[in-house]
C-alpha cells in the first residue's frame, strides 16, 4: 500500500470516528484497519466476498421459505450457517486461537478461520445487510451474536459451529471464564455498540502484540483506536503506556494528562499518576 493509500484510509477512519455509532459500517472499518497492515492490497476482492455472502444467504433463506419453512429466527440462523459455515467453511481456529491472523479481517477471509469476535462480525454484517435485527454480545472472554424478531430472540455462537445458546449454556460459559461462583448478569444480554465491537477487536490485536513485546505496532493499533473512538478516555491510558515504552516521553505525558482529565471520578487512576510522575522526572 502506498503512503497516499494509507493516508486516505486514515482520513476515512477519522471520519468514521466523528460519526454517530448507528451510522458506522463495521465491516468496512475492519477491512480498512486490516488494510493498513497489508501494503499494496486491494480491498475490492474482500468487499465483493462480503457482498457474495449477503446474496448467498438471501438466496438460501428464500429457498428455505419456499421449502415450507416459516420465516422465524431458527430459519434465519439456518440460512446464515448453511452459507457462512458450511458452504464457505468459516470456523473457529481451535488449533491456534492466539494467532494474530485471527484478529485481522483480511486474513480471516483468506483463511476462513477466526476468533469469536471476527467471526461474529461477519454474521452481523450479513444479517444486517438483509435487514435482520442482529447484535453482538460481549460475554466475558467470548463474543456471540443475538438475532431478534417479533419480540423473540436467539443467541448463537459463530465460533462453535453456530450453536444456539440457552441459559444453561451461557451459565456454563460464564463459569468457565470467571470461575464456579460466577452467575449470569443482565448486562451480558445487552448489545455492544458498533464502536465498542471494533475497539474490542483492536484490543485483541493490541494484547497479542504486547505479549510479543512488539510495542511499536501495538502503539499503531492504539493510534487507530484513537481515530475511531476519539471520546474513549481508556484509549488514552494505553497510548500513554505505549508511547512511554517506545521512547516518546512527551507524547506519553500528553496522553496521560488527557486521560487523567477525562477519566470519571470513580476510576482508579493510580497507575497513570505513577507513570506520569516517572515521565516528568525523565523530562525535567
Amino acid at each position: 500500500m502506498t503512503k497516499d493509500n494509507s493516508d486516505k484510509i486514515i482520513s476515512e477512519l477519522k471520519k468514521y470516528g466523528e460519526m454517530p455509532d448507528e451510522d458506522l459500517d463495521m465491516s468496512d472499518m475492519a477491512l480498512k484497519i486490516s488494510a493498513l497492515q497489508h501494503p499494496g492490497i486491494s480491498l475490492g476482492r474482500y468487499t465483493n466476498h462480503l457482498a457474495k455472502l449477503v446474496s448467498s444467504v438471501e438466496d438460501r433463506h428464500e429457498y428455505l421459505l419456499g421449502s415450507d419453512y416459516d420465516d422465524e429466527l431458527e430459519t434465519r440462523l439456518a440460512a446464515l450457517k448453511d452459507v457462512i459455515a458450511r458452504d464457505e467453511g468459516y470456523c473457529g481456529d481451535v488449533d491456534d486461537y492466539d494467532n494474530i491472523q485471527n484478529t485481522d479481517l483480511i486474513r480471516v477471509i483468506d483463511r476462513r478461520k477466526g476468533i469469536p469476535i471476527t467471526l461474529s462480525l461477519l454474521y452481523l454484517h450479513v444479517a444486517r445487510a438483509l435487514g435482520w435485527t442482529a447484535y453482538g454480545l460481549a460475554i466475558p472472554g467470548h463474543f456471540i451474536v443475538r438475532l431478534d424478531m417479533q419480540g423473540g430472540r436467539l443467541l448463537f455462537d459463530p465460533y462453535n459451529d453456530c450453536k444456539i445458546l440457552e441459559a444453561p449454556d451461557l451459565r456454563h460459559l460464564i463459569k468457565s471464564r470467571l470461575g464456579p461462583d460466577a452467575e449470569l448478569s443482565a448486562s451480558y444480554f445487552e448489545p455492544s455498540s458498533n464502536r465498542a465491537i471494533l475497539i474490542r477487536l483492536q484490543n485483541n490485536i493490541k494484547s497479542r502484540l504486547i505479549e510479543n513485546e512488539d510495542y511499536k505496532h501495538a502503539l499503531e493499533v492504539v493510534e487507530v483506536m484513537r481515530l475511531i473512538a476519539p471520546d474513549d478516555y481508556r484509549v488514552l491510558f494505553d497510548a500513554g503506556v505505549l508511547y512511554a515504552r517506545t521512547g516518546a516521553a512527551k507524547s506519553a505525558r500528553e496522553a496521560l494528562i488527557q486521560y487523567l482529565e477525562q477519566a470519571p471520578s470513580h476510576v482508579n487512576c493510580d497507575d497513570a499518576v505513577v507513570l506520569l510522575q516517572q515521565i516528568n522526572t525523565t523530562l525535567n
